[in-house]
């Protein structure tokens, strides 16, 4: 038998690693979506490692370096938005004074 990969939402792996966290036992939740044991262990693993952002980008763990390179990216822009305030309100406070 061949079997074809299957691809899951995040909002479905999150409800089945909730149902872990409850009263339901991994083989409870195994049988019950007919999913492999191993990649419904992985998929716990994953969500108490990263919580509720397990599974962004296309159903993939949460990369700590992604986030990283994201908030360094707002950083850079609000660097920027915050120098060119600073400079305006340099200016409006220098045509008050004339």
């Amino acid at each position: 038998m061949v079997r074809t990969r299957r691809n899951f939402s995040q909002e479905f792996k999150l409800q089945v690693v909730k149902e872990l966290e409850g009263s339901k036992t991994l083989a409870q939740v195994v049988r019950e979506y007919e999913i492999d044991h191993g990649v419904v262990a992985r998929w716990y693993r994953e969500f108490r490692k990263y919580g509720d952002n397990a599974f962004l980008g296309n159903g993939k763990p949460y990369k700590e370096d992604a986030r990283i390179a994201q908030l360094e990216r707002k950083i850079g822009q609000l660097t920027i938005e915050n120098d060119f305030l600073k400079k305006a309100l340099q200016g409006i406070n220098r045509k008050r004074g004339s």
